[in-house]
């Protein structure tokens, strides 16, 4: 393990080998463990406000590159992206610490993710916390069929599902890729319209990002995409589970995922929930309104350990 001040302020870096992957990780503090689990397209970085403040709020945070990103292995067989596969990396990644439990906190798919470990490991889920991206009940019929049904051919999850050509769409022009909110659509790919640099995300943090994926492509995080009617499989076995562990849920009013995600089935499938919606914020909220969040994930934090 060693110590790295960029880009967050001086925590230890190192490697975890779980589940047949080297996982690289970020951890910093002491007291009892929080594992923060990023989406797409980021790495830990999207955690730079977050790990500073929950580790002096007297927590042990961990930050890993999830498989598929960053420093960690990236496995070229999409099957290698599943969710279950997903939860044993975070549990190996416990085991790793010898910690037997934690609070596990998502954004984005990393949402996706902590939802399902809560209902398939609840013994190793002391608390869910996830943002943007609400629980959702199990469909009737595989995800990818429901999408189409609902939100049409042309929309970026199903473009997501073609391998090959969301990657060359991806890659033509990174900084781009990066400053479009969820948007990644054939049109949006023959626009070439350039978003602006949002004034929460630095030069430093955007430039950084563009080398990060310049050099690792976006493949391994489209796998996780590309398996959503896998993952659906192997929800059957928990379908009518609820998640019963304490939940926190942070939304903002502009989140594009508002658009095709309700909120209120929550209600019912996760009891011990406590809903904060923010006004005005987008997807990235973690990094557009960190001092709220930070606010909210240490009081819940707090509440449940």
């Amino acid at each position: 393990m060693i110590r790295s001040c960029l880009p967050f302020r001086c925590v230890e870096t190192s490697t975890a080998h779980v589940n047949g992957i080297d996982l690289h990780f970020h951890a910093a503090g002491e007291g009892p463990a929080i594992v923060l689990v990023h989406g797409f397209p980021q790495t830990s970085a999207g955690w730079t406000h977050q790990i500073p403040a929950l580790a002096a709020a007297g927590f042990r945070v961990l930050a890993p590159d999830m498989r598929g990103y960053g420093r960690s292995t990236i496995p070229d067989d999409p099957a290698a992206y599943d969710a279950d596969t997903i939860a044993a990396d975070l549990t190996g990644l416990l085991d790793h610490i010898g910690e037997r439990s934690a609070i596990f906190v998502g954004h984005d798919i990393g949402a996706t993710m902590v939802w399902h470990l809560a209902r398939a490991n609840p013994d190793r889920v002391r608390a869910v916390a996830a943002l943007s991206v609400p629980f959702a009940p199990r469909p009737t019929q595989p995800p990818t069929a429901v999408l189409r049904a609902t939100l049409g051919p042309e929309h970026y999850l199903l473009l997501f599902q073609e391998p090959g050509i969301a990657e060359k769409i991806l890659t033509r022009d990174v900084r781009r890729t990066l400053l479009t909110e969820g948007n990644w659509t054939r049109a949006w790919a023959r626009s070439g319209a350039m978003p602006p640099r949002p004034d929460w995300l630095s030069e430093e943090e955007l430039a950084a990002a563009v080398l990060d994926f310049t050099r690792t492509g976006f493949s391994g995080g489209l796998s996780y995409y590309r398996n959503f009617d896998r993952n659906w499989q192997l929800s059957a076995r928990f379908a009518d589970q609820k998640v019963l562990m304490p939940a926190l849920f942070i939304t903002g009013t502009e989140d594009i995922v508002r658009t095709f995600m309700p909120t209120e089935p929550m209600r019912i499938w996760v009891p011990n929930l406590q809903m904060i919606t923010l006004d005005g914020a987008g997807h990235f909220i973690q990094q557009e309104r960190p001092e709220q969040v930070n606010r909210a994930l240490i009081d819940f934090a707090t509440r449940t350990t």
